[in-house]
Formats: C-alpha cells, structure tokens, sequence
C-alpha cells in the first residue's frame, strides 16, 4: 500500500484539537494498515519524525429513521483511527498548524 492508500483523512474534533500543542494528531487509516505501516506513511507525507502511533478500531453506530413505512434501522461503517505522537524534536505538521 501506498501512503496515500494508508492514511485516508484527518479527524477533526475537540479532542484531536487539544492535542496539536503537543505534536498529537489523528487521523482515519486503512483497516489492513499495521503500526509500522502508519508510522512511515505519516513520516513520508508529512515530513515529520514519529515516536509512537496507538490504533483503535471505532464500530459504527446504529442508526434508525422513521419513515410513512415503518421503522428502518441501519449501522455505520467501522473504521480504524490511528493516534500519532511527534518527537519533540520534530516540527509540526503544517496543515493542522493552519488551523490554530
């Protein structure tokens, strides 16, 4: 897999925003990507020094609307986030710091 196949988008909350002092971000990745894989796909892109990554994967939620037929339930999709911590040596990421 590519780097661009590994990290597919920011994620953009409160939380991920408290962390851009300390050089920490988070990103939606690849379901397949491992530690490494992410670890390496950040440092290619962004030009960066990583010191660790921590992984989840987040289940969708179940969602349910109210039609004239009945009641209709459904799920979202899964995926896996991926927390990167920089080195404090590292600069920072130039797209996340155009948001402060």
């Amino acid at each position: 897999m590519t780097a661009q196949e590994i990290i597919l988008k920011p994620i953009m909350t409160e939380k991920s925003y408290a962390g851009f002092p300390n050089k920490v971000y988070t990103f939606e990745v690849n379901m397949k990507a491992n530690k490494v894989e992410i670890k390496k796909a950040v440092e290619e892109l962004f030009e960066v020094q990583v010191a660790r990554v921590n992984t989840m994967i987040v289940k969708g939620t179940t969602k349910v609307r109210r039609t004239k037929n009945g009641r209709v339930t459904g799920r979202t999709s899964d995926y896996k986030k991926a927390i990167v911590f920089l080195k404090p040596e590292s600069k920072a990421i130039a797209f996340f710091e155009s948001l402060n």
